[in-house]
């Protein structure tokens, strides 16, 4: 495969050859230019899969260059990133709005440059078939393990399919992000898309709400048409009311709906996508079957934080790095204990969780570097006595201490299901009766008063 070429622009010499560098390094051909004339001249032999550009320069400014780019149409599927040490937000909004792909402040994160110049590549490669560039998005999903590489290459793929896709995992896992993700990778990415969370779709205000109103020549899109040949992401898909389910259900099948207080049909263009938990197949006459085949030709399953833990370090830098630049929080790293500590975590609550983890640490400040001590007090403070047993930081505990916790909780909820008997529990868990009741005595669990309960 050819190597994606860069072109870097800045006036500094140590910054070219230091970019130059660690680019080539990673793999990409690079080329250099001190200046604008040098990058228009570097840019008439080769146009380049991405350009880095410095705003100050001594001839003409970046947001210059970026004009006089943009209104040539020669950025063509080329992202242009922006570099600035005296960057302004007005600025990065000028940039925005001429197209540039991100903004970036020196003095440069590598870190997190590298992340920004894999999704600048990765958006001129979906130019080709969506023909617009979009703008970053942080809905890439992260991470560098086998799994996550495996679901990116699975998304994009079907992506490129106008079948509906259902997306099954556990809450927090961010099924939204990579349902916008399938979205920007697809033909359609150019077009609206609009997410809807199923738990506000309400008997009354439904039809309305899905297909829009007409009222005295007046007409109120509704949400299907707002997505047009865009498209529509249901949330919670297990959230539907039954009454709401029969509308949809009369929409797919007919490929037409029509607005509240109108009369003409409306055809179907948009692509559906939706989320739900685990077992939603199973959830009987609270689901229709024939809404859930019409939304669940293809299934993609999610998979919860702590089955690829090893990005677990990626994350963080990824969140620190978006809470940065968008709230503006000091900048804060996480030390090698701290991120150590965090991939062993379980994580009850998926990427979600870890994103309110780096929220909190940022808001509350503190020295540059996350120490593990900190980790702790704030995991401490997450995890009441009382959580289920999947839900506890057995890894956190001592290997005689987590058994402990684990067998106590493991018995605690066996000897409820068999009443508080203990001879059912001895046959339940095939333990001898004697050995048991000096089990549940060590362990102090009272079955005496479970029985009673």
């Amino acid at each position: 495969m050819t190597a994606a070429h860069i072109l870097v622009v800045d006036d500094e010499a140590d910054i070219r050859g230091l970019l130059k560098e660690i680019l080539s390094e990673e793999g990409y051909a690079v080329d250099v230019a001190a200046d604008a004339r040098q990058a228009r001249a570097s840019r008439a032999r080769q146009n380049p899969d991405l350009v880095l550009l410095d705003i100050w320069m001594p001839d003409t400014d970046g947001i210059t260059l970026l004009r006089e780019w943009s209104a040539s149409g020669g950025d063509g599927a080329c992202p242009v990133v922006m570099m600035s040490g005296h960057g302004t937000v007005d600025t990065a909004v000028e940039a925005t709005r001429l197209g540039a792909f991100d903004f970036v402040e020196k003095p440069l994160s590598l870190q997190k440059l590298l992340r920004t110049v894999e999704r600048a590549l990765d958006a001129g490669k979906r130019y080709r078939h969506t023909g617009k560039l979009l703008a970053s998005s942080a809905s890439i999903p992260i991470g560098r393990s086998k799994l996550m590489q495996q679901l990116r290459a699975e998304l994009t793929q079907l992506a490129q399919n106008d079948s509906p896709i259902l997306l099954i995992g556990e809450a927090g896992t961010g099924r939204e992000a990579f349902a916008r993700y399938l979205h920007e990778a697809s033909p359609r990415a150019a077009q609206p898309f609009i997410a809807l969370i199923a738990s506000t779709l309400r008997d009354d205000t439904a039809e309305a709400q899905l297909f829009g109103t007409e009222r005295n020549g007046e007409v109120t899109p509704g949400l299907i048409e707002q997505a047009g040949d865009g498209t529509l992401f249901i949330s919670d898909l297990e959230d539907v009311p039954i009454s709401v389910q029969r509308l949809l259900v009369g929409a797919l099948e007919s490929g037409h709906y029509t607005r509240m207080g109108g009369s003409s049909p409306q055809a179907i263009r948009t692509r559906f996508l939706s989320s739900a938990r685990s077992g939603i197949e199973a959830i009987g006459e609270s689901f229709r079957r024939d809404l859930l085949s019409h939304l669940n030709t293809l299934i993609v399953r999610i998979p919860p934080l702590r089955d690829y833990a090893e990005d677990v370090p990626d994350l963080l830098r990824h969140y620190v790095d978006r809470l940065v630049d968008a709230d503006g929080l000091a900048f804060r790293r996480f030390g090698i204990a701290a991120q150590n500590r965090l991939r062993n975590y379980p994580w009850p609550d998926n990427v979600r969780e870890l994103k309110n983890l780096v929220q909190r640490l940022l808001v509350q400040g503190g020295n540059e570097e996350i120490r593990l001590d900190e980790i702790e007090r704030e995991l401490a403070l997450q995890s009441p006595q009382d959580e289920p047993l999947v839900k506890q930081d057995l890894l956190a505990l001592p290997l005689r201490e987590a058994r402990e916790q684990f067998e106590r909780a493991y018995l605690q909820q066996q000897l409820l299901l068999c009443n508080g008997k203990v001879g059912q529990l001895a046959k339940r868990v095939g333990m001898e009766r004697t050995h048991l009741y000096r089990k549940l005595r060590s362990l102090g669990v009272d079955f005496r008063s479970i029985s009673d309960d």
